[in-house]
């Protein structure tokens, strides 16, 4: 498909070969527009949430599908899909079941509910915890 049709189309293409087989997908809380977590899809991880409307991602460093809240409990429900001009990066606006998405924990031994949870300084270039 050229450029122009791709870009005003209405019809899903979406431009998997572009990045071998891979496509940016940034998780958004669809209550409070708060960025969660960033990761990658392909077609199966999409296929899969598409028809479970649970996020499923592709772990580039297990080579894997992964399905977000299997082991953890920490589910994300798919309530919008947004795409690129190009088709070629996604937006998930999802509802968190409980916890958060990081694999990492706050002071309290819990899960953080984003994987941005550091501020730059751009006068001091330090990294700041945002409150957890």
């Amino acid at each position: 498909m050229n450029n122009d049709l791709l870009e005003e189309s209405q019809e899903l293409d979406l431009q998997f070969e572009k990045r071998d087989g891979l496509l940016p997908v940034v998780i958004q809380e669809t209550t409070t527009g708060q960025i969660l977590m960033m990761a990658w899809v392909n077609k199966e991880a999409f296929s899969y949430t598409l028809t479970h409307r649970k996020a499923a991602f592709w772990s580039t460093s297990r080579q894997m599908l992964w399905v977000k809240g299997e082991t953890s409990g920490n589910t994300l429900h798919v309530d919008h899909i947004l795409i690129d001009c190009d088709q070629d990066a996604l937006v998930y606006q999802v509802t968190l079941d409980e916890g958060g998405v990081c694999h990492t924990f706050n002071r309290l031994g819990q899960n953080r509910k984003a994987c941005f949870y550091r501020n730059l300084c751009l006068d001091t270039h330090r990294l700041y915890f945002l409150e957890e």
